[in-house]
């Protein structure tokens, strides 16, 4: 399912959460849900819907005279992709750097901690000593910020 992600849009994901937490839910109860954390007006809400159904993220299924929204990608799988998009944007030699800044400034439960000990535990062995820079050779800092 996950080659049919594209970007979604920081509004996008506040709605596409509301419907992951529910599994499914019609567009009034929806609203009702995000303006009582944002101050959104419902057609703001029914917009998002409507590009969330085009992009194939969310299926609208019409029961009576309303819609329910149930979510068609999964959530693990819409976070990881979104993540790795980012990632594949940086400089290999900046990833790790930039892993160690997002752990550092995000609360993570003793157990997400553990988790991340095994993982990098598990990887370091296998680790290359150096990851090669993939910056334009001209304007590139990551060698001089390597060896401070």
């Amino acid at each position: 399912m996950t080659e049919k992600i594209g970007v979604i849009t920081d509004a996008e994901w506040a709605i596409m959460r509301m419907v992951w937490s529910l599994g499914q839910v019609n567009s009034s109860h929806l609203i009702e849900l995000v303006q009582q954390k944002r101050d959104w007006q419902a057609s703001t809400v029914k917009t998002l819907l409507g590009r969330l159904v085009k992009k194939d993220y969310l299926i609208a299924t019409k029961e009576g005279r309303r819609f329910i929204y149930t979510a068609n990608i999964v959530e693990d799988e819409a976070m990881n992709h979104a993540t790795q998009s980012l990632f594949n944007q940086l400089c290999g030699m900046k990833k790790g750097r930039t892993l160690a800044t997002l752990i550092e400034q995000t609360t993570l439960s003793q157990n997400d901690i553990q988790t991340l000990q095994t993982v990098l535990a598990a990887k370091l062995p296998s680790a290359p000593t150096m990851i090669e820079c993939d910056c334009l050779p001209a304007n590139c800092d990551c060698i001089e910020e390597e060896v401070k």
